[in-house]
């Protein structure tokens, strides 16, 4: 029994209702000036402005450029590329600059996932992931600047991937016509069978997130068609992916914020939600000239201008929500200190911190990721002196069976508990890939301080009832959620 559904779609090309062809009519695209560097070379030659010659010293380029043509080359791992506004907030802070400059650590191992995830067994249409109610989209194969941990490193790099029939190619994008019809599909079979589709267990295919990449790189007049397809194709929430307010946050103008109004306005019922990626306050807060945050008169701090500007107009249209999430990665935000600065900022911001992630298994994982119960420590002290409302945000860890959250790490040994002689980590499942029979099933394993992904506790487990330990095989999955 297969997870994903294999009925094929017609390719004819997409066409617009009038609905859809009136709003799209009154959507004008920007003109931006992002002054984006592409490519290690430039910086090798030169032949990049004066003030970032010394972004990258001489040794480093060597070292850099010694890697080429080897199995080791980090630009075949994620091709280098930077923003003008970014190099001007990394050349004042050091954990910016180890999130978007290259470095040989990236591909000292190369250990990790492919597909991370085992995400083409999810994929009944090219682009999409479908995972429970939610479906994923990649409509965009690169961003403004591009992190070094990123967690789309073979969709970005345009690695072959091995799919489940076999073959193997790169992940493609998204095309309305095709993931129009799918959804339409699916959700009939679901409607006519009571609400969950007889295959796989699903309910309604009713949230979709727009991602790859970054959604923010397309025009507005793309992103209106695919609002405007996703809506006519009864998606009841589009979210928008995208870290463009921190690589470029004079994307989001005048005609960007019409074009939303204009959304709104043909289609009220359907909502927006912004998943924002900020990954350290030094990304939106200004610093004074010894490097100090700026206090606000009245409180709050003072925020890099244009950033802010942006923040405001989203925040200002109780029609849509705004989220941050953020990874935890090595030398960027495994601070505590930085982590609460960020969350009670952005709250005061109208912006809700929605997930921290434990690093992904993708490949070259181990230059980025920290152990798993160290992310969990930094999290709940940077959460120490936050109110309620702040400290919303949760662990999480992404197991091929579902969102896992990291609940708990005990200080203290569990001297009655055979394994639990140096503490316990407890993990619950979030949701599933597949459907929701295992959400809120449990993982109880002995501690190891040294794990940095699921397999470190591999010969510690206590409890396994949510299967994040036994379950291996994807293709496993919907008998296990179904027994």
């Amino acid at each position: 029994m297969t997870v994903i559904e294999t009925k094929p779609l017609r390719a004819a090309k997409y066409q617009p209702s009038e609905k859809e062809a009136a709003y799209i009519s009154t959507v004008k695209n920007g003109k931006y000036d992002r002054q984006i560097i592409a490519g290690l070379q430039k910086f090798v030659t030169g032949n990049v402005p004066d003030d970032m010659k010394a972004f990258y010293s001489a040794d480093e380029l060597d070292a850099l450029v010694g890697l080429r043509s080897s199995p080791a080359d980090v630009e075949t791992r994620m091709p280098v590329k930077i923003t003008r506004h970014y190099f001007d907030i990394a050349k004042n802070s050091p954990a910016i600059r180890q999130l978007v400059k290259a470095s040989p650590n990236e591909t000292m191992d190369l250990e990790g996932a492919p597909d991370p995830g085992n995400q083409m067994s999810y994929s009944p249409v090219e682009g999409l992931i479908h995972k429970y109610e939610l479906g994923l989209i990649y409509v965009a194969s690169t961003c403004s600047a591009h992190c070094r941990f990123c967690y789309r490193e073979e969709l970005i790099a345009k690695k072959e991937i091995e799919r489940d029939d076999g073959s193997t190619k790169a992940k493609g994008l998204a095309q309305i016509g095709e993931l129009t019809d799918y959804i339409i599909e699916h959700n009939r079979i679901v409607k006519e069978n009571g609400g969950i589709h007889p295959e796989t267990g699903r309910e309604k295919l009713r949230e979709i997130l727009m991602s790859g990449g970054d959604p923010m790189v397309l025009g507005n007049k793309n992103l209106a068609q695919w609002f405007a397809a996703l809506a006519t194709a009864g998606v009841e929430n589009i979210r928008l992916g995208t870290k463009e307010l921190a690589f470029y946050p004079d994307r989001f103008d005048a005609t960007f914020f019409d074009m939303l109004d204009g959304f709104h306005e043909a289609y009220p019922e359907v909502k927006l939600r912004f998943m924002i990626h900020f990954n350290h306050p030094d990304e939106f807060l200004q610093k004074n000239a010894d490097g100090v945050y700026m206090q606000k008169e009245g409180g709050g701090l003072v925020w890099i201008e244009n950033t802010k500007k942006a923040i405001d107009q989203l925040a200002s249209r109780n029609w849509l929500t705004i989220d941050n999430q953020s990874p935890l990665i090595r030398g960027i935000n495994n601070d505590p200190d930085a982590l609460r600065i960020m969350q009670r900022e952005l709250r005061r911001n109208r912006v809700e911190n929605h997930y921290f992630f434990c690093g992904r298994d993708i490949v070259g994982h181990k230059a980025f990721n920290i152990p798993i119960e160290q992310a969990w420590q930094i999290l709940n002290e940077s959460q120490k002196g936050l109110s309620g409302i702040e400290a919303h945000a949760r662990l999480s860890i992404t197991h091929y069976l579902g969102k896992t959250e990291v609940v708990a790490v005990t200080n203290e040994p569990a001297p009655n508990v055979k394994g639990g002689e140096n503490g316990l980590i407890i993990m619950k499942l979030l949701r599933g890939a597949a459907d929701a029979p295992l959400r809120g099933r449990v993982a109880i394993m002995g501690r190891n301080p040294e794990a940095i992904w699921f397999d470190g506790y591999d010969d510690r487990v206590i409890l396994d009832e949510a299967g994040l330990f036994t379950i291996k095989d994807p293709t496993t999955e919907a008998q296990a959620q179904k027994a």
